[in-house]
């Protein structure tokens, strides 16, 4: 089968960045209070961190994220974290939707990675909500595919996904990564094992799945 590739154009990774966070602004303007508090896949976060996460990029201006940066002493991860944990507790959970859903068309992506990384930003961090409430959401297949095709060494190392012996199956399209023992799964699911997620037992199959899945308590 081996790892398709799926190239767009901009243009059309741009409307697929405005779609999904419209899409997901509708599903956090549509959780009731308490969910706000879940946990998500992203270790640490609730659902209203990685939403304060998901809007950082709308709401500082390049000087200041630089300046949070140097705060930090160049440690990203700690930088978003600390941001992330700050917004989600002085911003009221109908603002952190608005926030989304208004910028639908804002032209932010990551430093590194260009217009592809905006949109595997949104769809995962989407994921990260929406899989762990267990919501049913689908990502639609062509966002899905664009992100599947932009997957290498590279991007399991920034994520620290730890895919050595193990060869990805989706189930729901034609498409694999790696070498090894199969692992299969939703298409989406598979991409959050790229990026470093864990799973709810249960939505994978075959190979060493309990290695992929979240403790449970």
């Amino acid at each position: 089968m081996g790892n398709t590739t799926d190239r767009r154009s901009t243009g059309d990774t741009r409307a697929a960045i405005a779609a999904e966070r419209r899409e997901l602004a509708a599903v956090l303007d549509g959780l009731p209070p308490e969910k706000w508090d879940a946990p998500t896949l992203c270790a640490g976060w609730r659902v209203r961190e990685v939403a304060a996460h998901m809007t950082m990029g709308f709401r500082y201006s390049f000087p200041t994220m630089v300046w949070e940066l140097v705060r930090a002493r160049g440690k990203l991860h700690a930088m978003t974290d600390r941001c992330a944990r700050r917004d989600a507790a002085s911003h009221a959970t109908g603002e952190l939707a608005a926030f989304l859903r208004d910028n639908a068309d804002h032209p932010w992506k990551p430093p590194v990675g260009g217009i592809e990384a905006a949109l595997g930003h949104d769809v995962v961090h989407g994921l990260d909500i929406t899989v762990a409430l267990d919501l049913g959401r689908r990502v639609p297949e062509d966002r899905v595919r664009i992100l599947l095709a932009g997957i290498d060494a590279r991007t399991l190392k920034f994520f620290g996904a730890d895919l050595d012996g193990i060869e990805l199956r989706a189930d729901d399209l034609d498409w694999s990564f790696g070498a090894g023992t199969p692992v299969s799964g939703a298409a989406q699911d598979l991409l959050l094992l790229a990026y470093g997620r864990r799973l709810p037992p249960g939505r994978l199959h075959g190979g060493p799945c309990e290695r992929f899945e979240v403790a449970q308590a």
